[in-house]
């Protein structure tokens, strides 16, 4: 493959936190944009995720470089005067702005829209909000797990009949988001390259769930009728359901109905299409638990690469589910460039996740660590035209964090 990184000489400036909005970002950078990570002298808080603790605790950052991999960072108090020329020096120096302060803070910090996009009027201006720009909840704070999960109705849906709502995977709905306003802001650079402006592009975390859950969604809009929420015990079709191998591995299988009979014969189980408890349309409805029952034993009897390997030779559509530590060793995710190395991260963080997105004949940007709080702050200032002395003069005003010390090399063990 050549190594044409198409956003080469691209300029983003995250002034985002948490997830969703930076990890647009990170897209942006996979394909060799630079990026700059805007972070008050505190540091973004997502820094600390891993110790978050419904989150996988580890001693390495993990989410961080994850959001943020391939970033250069200035550490910058947004609420000092001195922070408003370099503000306006970053929106000036940038193709694509991303924020996601709430509304309200931003004004204080004069960061929205009408601020920045006065002096450089080629900007895209990338906002991310909880639950939308307008109406009675726009200021409402949100993370993925209210607004993406719960409000969307994604959460009401993903259960089996009589549990309740449970917790989804953290960090879920913010990538999915992630990807979303990056199709915004790729949308307004080629809206850039046909008319010569900028834009104000803008998504949400609830209006991204509404958008995965909009099967269902568009039914409500319809008028549908919806069935019974779903009870592996009792499921409308026993041939599309999940079921359970004699070693513990849970499977999900599809059966569709030109598959029905070298399925069956495959179980050894033929007789089931004679049995007039099934073999009669009328009938089958009626002994969908009765079939559950029949396939659980079966299905239970042999382990899980015995039935691999026979829903494999009749090209039936299934799938194991998977814990995190197994999905790790998938090889399917090495062969397709899903888990790729990290640069520089040090402890046991060797490897990460790249960005869902390929273009053939095209190399990815490597991916490299996740900056140090204000790692890159003098050196960014020097590229926007301050000089020594303006520098000194911004940190002891404290617009600009005092500089962190040398970066240690960490052990792998």
């Amino acid at each position: 493959m050549a190594n044409d990184n198409i956003f080469s000489g691209l300029k983003v400036v995250d002034f985002s936190s948490f997830v969703a909005a930076p990890g647009a970002a990170v897209i942006l950078s996979d394909f060799g944009a630079d990026v700059i990570k805007v972070e008050p002298p505190h540091g973004d808080p997502w820094r600390n995720g891993h110790k978050v603790p419904f989150q996988p605790s580890a001693h390495d950052p993990y989410q961080w470089h994850l959001a943020n991999r391939n970033k250069r960072s200035i550490a910058l108090d947004l609420k000092s005067q001195g922070a408003q020329q370099i503000i306006f020096e970053l929106a000036n120096w940038a193709d694509v702005f991303i924020v996601n302060t709430p509304h309200h803070a931003r004004k204080k910090l004069k960061l929205e829209y009408d601020d920045v996009a006065g002096w450089n009027p080629r900007l895209i201006y990338a906002d991310l909000t909880g639950f939308g720009e307008h109406g009675p909840d726009a200021e409402l704070p949100g993370f993925d797990i209210t607004s993406y999960w719960a409000r969307s109705g994604l959460l009401s849906m993903t259960r089996d009949a009589g549990a309740p709502p449970t917790w989804p995977v953290g960090g879920s709905g913010d990538n999915a988001t992630a990807v979303g306003l990056y199709a915004a802001i790729v949308t307004a650079l080629y809206r850039r390259e046909r008319t010569g402006k900028g834009s104000y592009v803008t998504t949400s975390l609830l209006a991204q769930g509404v958008w995965s859950a909009s099967v269902s969604i568009q039914a409500a809009l319809a008028g549908a009728k919806f069935p019974p929420m779903h009870d592996r015990t009792h499921p409308a079709n026993a041939a599309a359901n999940v079921y359970r191998s004699s070693d513990g591995t849970w499977f999900v299988l599809i059966v569709t109905p030109d598959k029905v009979v070298p399925v069956v014969n495959a179980m050894g189980r033929h007789d089931l299409l004679t049995d007039t408890r099934f073999s009669d349309p009328a009938h089958l409805v009626a002994n969908m638990p009765q079939l559950t029952a029949i396939f659980d034993e079966v299905f239970g009897a042999k382990p899980m690469a015995h039935w691999h390997e026979v829903f494999s030779g009749v090209n039936v559509t299934f799938g194991e589910v998977r814990g995190p530590q197994e999905v790790v060793n998938d090889p399917q995710l090495a062969a397709n460039d899903i888990v790729v190395p990290l640069n520089g991260a040090g402890g046991k963080l060797t490897s990460t996740i790249s960005s869902p997105i390929t273009v053939h004949g095209v190399t990815k940007a490597p991916a490299q660590r996740a900056p140090d709080l204000g790692e890159h702050t003098e050196q960014i200032l020097g590229e926007l035209g301050f000089d020594a002395n303006s520098i000194i003069n911004l940190r002891e005003s404290g617009a600009i964090a005092k500089a962190a010390p040398p970066r240690k090399q960490e052990s792998a063990v």
